[in-house]
C-alpha cells in the first residue's frame, strides 16, 4: 500500500510527464517510443522510383523546390533556399529507369541524364545507404573568370537563333 507522499509524487510526476508529452512535436512523439527509433528514414529502404545523388547537406537550407529537368520524370533537382536569400542544388533525383547501381557507384543508362548529372556534380559518385548516393557540387566559377568559354558559345547560339527567326518573320 502506497503512502500519501507517494501517491502525492505519482501524481506530480504523472503531471509532469503528460506536460512535457504536450509540449512535443510529432516527430519527438515518434522517437519517444520504443519502436520510434527503428523507423527508417525516406529512401534507405531502396523501395523508391528514384535515386537521390546529394550535392550539399540539408542543413544548409531553409526552404526547398523540385525542378524537373529535361522531360517529366526523369531527372529532378532539388533546389534549397538559403537564409541569404540565394539558391543552390542539395540534391539530384534520377528516375530508376534512367540509372542503375554498378557497384558501389551508380551509372546511366539515358546519356541526357547522364550529362546533365555530370556538369551538376564534380567527381564521383559514391553509395551511401538504400537508395542515397553522395557527390560533390560542381566547382563554383568566381565572378572574375566569367563569362566563360561555355557561356560565350552559348550566347553565340542564342543571338544567331534569334537573329534567324528575325529573318524567317521578316
Amino acid at each position: 500500500m502506497a503512502t500519501q507522499k507517494q501517491k502525492r509524487t505519482a501524481r506530480k510526476n504523472i503531471k509532469k510527464a503528460q506536460a512535457r508529452w504536450r509540449g512535443m512535436s510529432h516527430r519527438e512523439h515518434a522517437l519517444a517510443q520504443p519502436q520510434g527509433r527503428n523507423r527508417k528514414k525516406p529512401g534507405t529502404g531502396g523501395g523508391g522510383k528514384f535515386y537521390r545523388i546529394v550535392i550539399r547537406p540539408k542543413r544548409e537550407f531553409k526552404t526547398f523546390r523540385i525542378q524537373d529537368v529535361g522531360a517529366k520524370g526523369h531527372l529532378e533537382r532539388l533546389a534549397g533556399r538559403r537564409s541569404s536569400g540565394s539558391w543552390d542544388t542539395e540534391s539530384w533525383l534520377v528516375s530508376k529507369k534512367d540509372a542503375y547501381r554498378k557497384g558501389n557507384s551508380l551509372s546511366f543508362s539515358n546519356a541526357k541524364v547522364a550529362t546533365a548529372i555530370r556538369k551538376g556534380t564534380n567527381g564521383p559518385i559514391r553509395h551511401v545507404k538504400g537508395d542515397i548516393f553522395k557527390a560533390r557540387p560542381r566547382r563554383n566559377v568566381p565572378e572574375r573568370e566569367k563569362p566563360t568559354l561555355a557561356m560565350r558559345r552559348a550566347e553565340m547560339r542564342n543571338i544567331k537563333k534569334a537573329q534567324a527567326a528575325r529573318r524567317k518573320r521578316n
